[in-house]
């Protein structure tokens, strides 16, 4: 039982290296697009009534509906439709898996806030300290770009963690109106700049399907 720390502590470093090539494999987008390929496959060749099968049938419709969306703004042959298809069809995988790896990221992150919380099987210290090495490490960059006249603590109230304890970067929400914005102002320009300098009239041709 009194080993029980120490095993612990030593093996949440250990299973991180241990990982670490494979984590860097599955970042290469090139590894996420076979695998997703790989999952349409075995999707595609489960038997119709199983749970595999009806996910299929359900991203078949999905991708169908989809498809004749864009069919009621332009028009969509053979050639484009088949693109759409593939296209479409890896966009929708790669999103579900996306958002359930998310969701699995959040739920482990909880289970080890609650782990070290409430200091189940001694795992508190071992917690803490991998954070603490994380937090250096992001805390770092910050740290070496601090004039000599301002102290630690002043340097840090202002920019990393401010004396009411409040995140040192504004609410969720104007965080994702910024966002929006800023990637609507992306979006503007470029389809200012295609209408200007290129022979494709995008703003011509969106203002004729407003007006229609």
């Amino acid at each position: 039982m009194l080993q029980s720390p120490l095993a612990f502590s030593g093996a949440t470093p250990m299973l991180k290296t241990l990982s670490a090539p494979f984590r860097m494999a599955f970042r290469f987008p090139l590894v996420q697009f076979a695998l997703v390929i790989f999952l349409i496959l075995l999707l595609q060749a489960a038997n119709d009534k199983s749970a595999f099968g009806r996910i299929f049938d359900g991203l078949d419709r999905l991708v169908d509906d989809t498809i004749e969306l864009i069919g009621s703004i332009f028009t969509v042959k053979s050639f484009t439709k088949s693109w759409l298809t593939f296209g479409l069809m890896i966009a929708y995988v790669y999103l579900a898996c996306w958002l359930i790896l998310s969701l699995c990221g959040i739920g482990a992150r909880k289970l080890v806030d609650l782990a070290g919380r409430h200091n189940f099987f001694w795992s508190r210290n071992a917690i803490a300290r991998q954070r603490g090495i994380d937090a250096y490490r992001a805390w770092l960059p910050l740290e070496t770009i601090r004039p000599a006249h301002i102290s630690q603590r002043e340097w840090e109230e202002e920019f990393a963690w401010p004396a009411d304890n409040r995140p040192p970067y504004p609410p969720l929400g104007q965080r994702v109106l910024r966002a929006v914005l800023s990637y609507a102002a992306a979006v503007a320009i470029i389809l200012i700049l295609l209408q200007v300098f290129t022979p494709f009239p995008v703003i011509s041709w969106l203002a004729s399907l407003v007006t229609r």
